[in-house]
């Protein structure tokens, strides 16, 4: 799943940004966002999310999940944290496999190609979830939507259609939402509604949630009508992220490095987008020259990914590890990677941040199981 990079270099600041202020004042006609929300592509309102332990995880709330290109796990342990078990998670890639059955030995993981899975296994599953490839809109990527062959939106459908799970979660890059894209989204949204879905697409950013990352990700929602009026988007919390040198700190100490005192002091910023290239493209480094730019603010080179953190002796810039990354990415510290290093970089910088995931899975689980509460005390 490639991802794109930084959007500009960020300004040097000591002061909360505006989005972890709190929620604005809105109107009183302003409950989904928009002024006419039948004719917007999201139907649902924004509400801010609970503080929650990042690394708690709630009771099992009976809501299971099929997730689709699971990668090395990010969502499915966001998922996890929020309570909702996994009826499976499919995944092509061998070292992304790998990785799933060494952190949860029990998860039921299908090594196999989206385009030919077959479905009927898993009718009954509440929700399909997953990352589908984001080449096929990104601007690294060309942006060539229908006409890339990893554009797996069909494939998608075709499984919900067979499935019919009560909600569909499906995250994305922001350059979905393009302009260029429009009539693709529509067609995605018509087809859903076919099937009893509504739809919506909302831009969201990982540092609404805790994640030290500058990653803003789109996230589709379906829901079968029945459940459609119980749902709002997750907001942030009104927490502040960590700084890089604040989440990074431990790690780049570790080897007694003198400098890191001074590293910390510069790296006080969120970090910009952690770019994990695909396939095709892109190598264990932390993106292009724009990229590296913002990252070299932060007093870290981004040409490579190295093995360990720097010596007491160090002199200059240092490079990250993949676990820095990983807790760049909101990976708790016991998860592993599987594979080489620059395996298990394009692995992590794929990954969509567990803390997102876990706060979109959390208004899920609080959408499907009200209306089993209403019914029973009815």
């Amino acid at each position: 799943m490639g991802r794109t990079g930084v959007r500009g270099r960020m300004k040097k600041t000591n002061k909360l940004p505006k989005q972890y202020a709190g929620p604005m004042k809105r109107r009183r006609d302003d409950q989904t966002g928009v002024l006419f929300p039948e004719m917007s592509e999201n139907p649902w309102a924004t509400r801010p999310s609970k503080v929650v332990d990042a690394t708690g995880k709630r009771r099992m709330c009976g809501l299971s999940t099929l997730e689709l290109c699971a990668g090395a796990g990010g969502q499915a342990l966001g998922y996890e944290q929020a309570g909702i078990d996994h009826a499976g998670l499919v995944e092509l890639d061998k070292a992304a496999c790998a990785t799933l059955h060494l952190n949860r030995p029990g998860w039921n993981v299908i090594e196999h190609d989206l385009n030919t899975l077959d479905g009927s296994g898993f009718v009954g599953v509440d929700i399909i979830s997953g990352g589908l490839p984001c080449p096929p809109f990104s601007v690294a990527g060309k942006q060539l939507g229908t006409k890339d062959e990893r554009n797996l939106f069909p494939a998608m459908i075709r499984l919900v259609d067979q499935i019919r799970p009560k909600a569909v979660m499906i995250e994305n890059v922001r350059g979905i939402l393009d302009a260029v894209f429009v009539d693709y989204r529509l067609h995605i949204r018509d087809q859903l509604k076919k099937l009893g879905y509504k739809t919506g697409w909302k831009l969201m950013n990982a540092s609404e949630f805790g994640v030290p990352q500058l990653r803003p990700r789109v996230v589709f929602v379906g829901l079968r009508e029945e459940y459609s009026e119980h749902f709002t988007w997750p907001g942030g919390n009104g927490v502040r992220p960590p700084t890089v040198g604040e989440k990074l700190y431990a790690l780049m100490a570790a080897n007694g490095w003198k400098g890191v005192d001074a590293w910390r002091d510069q790296a006080d910023e969120i970090a910009p987008t952690v770019v994990g290239g695909s396939h095709k493209h892109g190598g264990p480094d932390l993106g292009p020259t724009r990229a590296r730019k913002a990252w070299a603010t932060l007093g870290v080179d981004g040409l490579g990914i190295v093995d360990e953190a720097p010596g007491p002796n160090f002199v200059g810039m240092p490079r990250l590890t993949v676990r820095m990354v990983a807790r760049i990415q909101g990976f708790p510290d016991d998860w592993q990677f599987s594979g080489k290093k620059t395996a298990a970089y394009r692995q992590v910088g794929n990954a969509f941040p567990p803390p997102f995931a876990r706060a979109v899975a959390e208004k899920l689980r609080a959408c499907l199981t009200t209306p089993r509460l209403a019914r029973v005390a009815g």
